[in-house]
């Protein structure tokens, strides 16, 4: 449904104070992945690692330096304006800070109607309805549609994000980092409501995160990255308690410290 095919990125580095030469800087090194239909695939690893980097080339918020991205077989770089506008409307974001991706002056109706009026044909009732629908779905009160984000808390704030994206029913989430700006027990609450919300829709989600235990809890298959490169996937139980590559185990080893 959605493939990323030998993709690289690389940024162009500052040079230091002893030197006026720039190293590039590789954030995606020969990375090919595929998403299919109704599935979550966890994309784990340390900060800097690329994995917010690879999101973001899948969703083309970033050109990638060589390689493709297809859907549903087609190189987004190469569709037409019809088919880019139906590539865009299914494959949606939500961050990790709610707050931050939200106007600040907007009601929490007006961030939820934008993409609609948008992106849709809808009529003004239509849209209501959706809205109101979906905030009840994400179990937050209809009434909340007339407060702003920062009379919100941050776990409810993360609902009408992902009601926002879900919104335009797009086949592809990338969660990125979604519930680390989060308390754990809201934590839990928002991966409960992803699993809910993917029975409804059938969603396919890219979970992005460094939380191996979010990962385990959420994911189908596992993707371990570092230093740009995928070392290590597979089934999420198998990578995560019969790891193979030393990375892996180290991650591990360091989430069992911690935990």
């Amino acid at each position: 449904m959605l493939q990323g095919i030998e993709l690289n990125k690389t940024f162009q580095g500052r040079g230091g104070w002893l030197s006026s030469a720039s190293q590039p800087i590789v954030a995606v090194d020969q990375v090919s992945l595929e998403l299919n239909p109704k599935e979550t695939v966890g994309l784990v690893g340390e900060s800097g690692s690329g994995k917010s980097t690879l999101g973001e080339l899948l969703g083309d918020l970033q050109r990638p330096t060589s390689g493709q991205v297809c859907y549903r077989g087609q190189d987004i770089q190469s569709m037409d304006r019809e088919a880019y506008a139906n590539y865009r409307r299914n494959v949606q974001f939500v961050f990790q800070s709610p707050h931050t991706s939200m106007n600040p002056t907007y009601t929490i109706q007006h961030v939820l109607e934008e993409p609609l009026r948008k992106l849709t044909n809808f009529t003004e009732h239509e849209r209501i309805e959706k809205m109101e629908a979906m905030m009840e779905q994400v179990g937050l009160p209809v009434r909340y549609l007339s407060r702003y984000p920062r009379q919100l808390s941050g776990g409810q704030c993360q609902r009408v994000a992902i009601g926002r994206a879900l919104l335009l029913n797009p086949e592809i989430l990338i969660c990125d980092e979604c519930v680390s700006a989060l308390d754990v027990s809201v934590q839990a609450q928002i991966l409960n409501l992803l699993n809910q919300l993917q029975e409804i829709y059938g969603t396919t989600y890219l979970f992005i995160s460094h939380d191996l235990a979010a990962v385990k809890y959420i994911s189908d298959r596992v993707l371990v990255m570092q230093h740009g490169q995928v070392v290590e996937s597979g089934p999420t139980e198998q990578v995560l308690t019969q790891p193979e590559h030393a990375y892996t185990k180290q991650l591990l080893h360091y989430h069992q410290l911690i935990h």
